[in-house]
C-alpha cells in the first residue's frame, strides 16, 4: 500500500517541477518515491520481463548507454532508460516510473549508474547484464581513492546471482579482475596497436597487480592504465577479449571507423564520436548488445546512427561556427581529450571551463596531472572560465603558454562570447568543461536558441 501511494505522489512532483521550469523532472520524482518507499526501485523493476542492464564506469557511461540503447531498440522494441544522466538511485527510480506509462510498455531497462550508487542499485534490480568499463581517479573528495570504489564493486560482484552476466573491460586490470570468480563473463577490449603507445602515463591510476601487488608490464597502452597488461611476477594477465576492436581509424575530431571481431562474426561502424575512449565505449556497447541477443551487424549499424550525448563530443552550430563540447572532468578524461585535439592539425581555439562544485569535485588539484603541454604549440587562443578560472590559467602558464595568449573571463556567458568572437568562420571552438560547467554552458546555448535542453532529447 505504501508503495502504491508513493508512485502517484512522486509523479505529481515531477509534473510540478516541469511546469515551474525547474528542469525535466529526471530525478525529483525518484527522490520523492524513495523517501516514501525506500525499496521502490526493487518494486518498479520487478515487472520488466526482459530484465535490466546496468552500465557503470568513471568515464563513458552516458555515451555507452546511448550507443547500447540504439542497438537494443533497432528492432523497434521499447526501452526504459535514463539518458539525461540522472544516474543515482533517484534517477533510476524516476526513469522506472516514467517507463511504466510508456506505450508500448517497455519490458527491458537500461541504466547508467554512478560508480558509488551502483552496489545498492544492483542489489535492488538484480540486473540481467552488468557492464563495467573502467575505474579512474575522479572526485577524490567524494569517492576516496580508486581502490575504495574497486573494493565496493568486488563485494557487489561477489553477491550477484549466477544468472547475471558480467561484461568487463579486459584492458583495465581493476575491472578485469572482477571476473576472476565468475562463470558468466564477456570480456571486451581494443586490439589495434596503431592507437596504442608503449609507455604508461605518469598519471595512470591502476598499474599494480591485483594478485601480488607488483608493478604490471604493458605490451601496449591504449588509454591511461588500459591496454595489454601482464604481471611478470605472478603471471596474471589481461584475459582474452570475447569482443575485440581490431581496427580503429580516428578521423581527427570528427569521428572514427571501427571494425570488430566477435564470436558471431565481424562488424563495423562509422561513428560521429572522436577519440580512442569512444572506441572503448562502442566496443562495450557492442559486447553488451551481443550478450542480450542482438546480431553484431545490426548492433553496429544502429550504433553508427547514434549521435553524441550532450556535452560528450556534441557539435552545436553557433553563429556559423561549430562549437564542439568535450567533457573533461578528471585526469584520464582530460588526457584523452588532449590526445583527441592533437588530431586537429590547425591552430586550436579553446574555451576551458573549470568548476569545483559538488558534482565536479571540490579538489581541482587533478588539473596538474593532465598533460596539457603537448597542446601548447597548437593553441591559437585560450579562454578560461568558471569558478576556478584562475587555477586553470595558472596551470597553462606554468606549462609554458605565454600569459598574453591566456584570457581569463570568469563569467561563462561572457567567456563564451569572447571565445567565439576570435574563431574564424571555418574553424571550430573546442570547449573543455567540467560537468557543472558543461551544464551551465549548455543552458546558456539553450537560452540563445541554438541548443535543446538535454532532457528533451532523452
Amino acid at each position: 500500500m505504501r508503495h502504491a501511494l508513493a508512485v502517484p505522489i512522486a509523479r505529481a512532483a515531477g509534473t510540478l517541477s516541469r511546469r515551474l521550469g525547474r528542469g525535466g523532472g529526471t530525478a525529483l520524482p525518484g527522490k520523492v518515491v524513495l523517501r516514501l518507499s525506500p525499496r521502490a526501485v526493487e518494486h518498479l523493476g520487478a515487472g520488466l520481463r526482459g530484465g535490466t542492464v546496468c552500465v557503470s564506469a568513471t568515464n563513458g557511461k552516458t555515451t555507452t548507454c546511448r550507443l547500447l540503447a540504439a542497438a537494443l531498440t533497432c528492432d523497434g522494441s521499447a526501452l526504459v532508460a535514463n539518458p539525461a544522466g540522472a544516474n543515482l538511485m533517484s534517477g533510476v527510480a524516476a526513469a522506472l516510473m516514467a517507463g511504466r506509462r510508456g506505450r508500448p510498455r517497455p519490458d527491458r531497462a537500461l541504466f547508467e549508474v554512478d560508480e558509488a550508487a551502483l552496489p545498492e542499485v544492483v542489489r535492488q534490480l538484480r540486473p540481467h547484464a552488468l557492464v563495467l568499463m573502467n575505474l579512474f581517479r575522479d572526485q577524490l573528495d567524494r569517492y576516496g581513492e580508486l581502490e575504495t570504489v574497486a573494493a565496493a564493486w568486488r563485494r557487489m560482484v561477489d553477491d550477484l546471482p549466477p544468472q547475471t552476466t558480467l561484461v568487463l573491460n579486459a584492458d583495465d586490470p581493476a575491472v578485469a579482475d572482477l571476473g576472476r570468480r565468475r562463470s558468466s563473463v564477456v570480456y571486451f577490449g581494443v586490439d589495434d596497436p596503431t592507437v596504442a603507445t608503449r609507455e604508461v602515463s605518469h598519471a595512470s591510476d591502476s598499474t599494480r597487480c591485483l594478485v601480488c601487488a607488483q608493478p604490471l608490464e604493458y605490451a601496449r597502452v591504449t588509454l591511461g592504465h588500459m591496454g595489454a597488461w601482464r604481471c611478470p611476477s605472478c603471471g596474471d594477465a589481461r584475459p582474452a577479449p570475447t569482443v575485440r576492436a581490431t581496427r580503429v581509424s580516428i578521423d581527427s575530431t570528427r569521428g572514427q571507423s571501427i571494425e570488430w571481431a566477435t564470436p558471431r562474426g565481424t562488424a563495423s561502424a562509422t561513428l560521429t564520436l572522436p577519440g580512442v575512449h569512444n572506441a572503448y565505449n562502442a566496443t562495450a556497447a557492442l559486447a553488451a548488445a551481443l550478450t542480450l541477443g542482438v546480431a553484431p551487424a545490426a548492433a553496429a549499424t544502429a550504433m553508427g546512427r547514434a549521435g553524441a550525448a550532450f556535452g560528450r563530443g556534441e557539435r552545436i552550430r553557433v553563429h556559423g561556427r561549430d562549437l564542439v563540447m568535450l567533457l573533461a572532468k578528471n585526469p584520464a578524461g582530460a588526457n584523452t581529450t588532449v590526445r583527441t585535439l592533437l588530431g586537429d592539425r590547425d591552430p586550436l581555439h579553446l574555451l576551458v571551463a573549470l568548476n569545483d562544485r559538488t558534482a565536479d569535485g571540490q579538489d581541482v588539484s587533478w588539473i596538474w596531472d593532465v598533460d596539457y603541454e603537448p597542446l601548447l604549440d597548437h593553441i591559437d587562443v585560450l579562454t578560461v572560465t568558471g569558478d576556478r578560472a584562475h587555477d586553470m590559467a595558472l596551470r597553462f602558464v606554468y606549462a609554458g603558454l605565454p600569459r598574453e595568449r591566456v584570457r581569463v573571463v570568469e563569467n561563462p556567458s561572457r567567456a563564451l562570447d569572447a571565445a567565439l568572437a576570435g574563431v574564424p568562420d571555418d574553424r571550430p571552438l573546442y570547449v573543455l568543461p567540467t560537468y557543472t560547467a558543461m551544464l551551465s554552458l549548455r543552458a546558456e546555448l539553450v537560452r540563445r536558441g541554438v541548443a535543446r535542453e538535454f532532457w528533451r532529447d532523452a
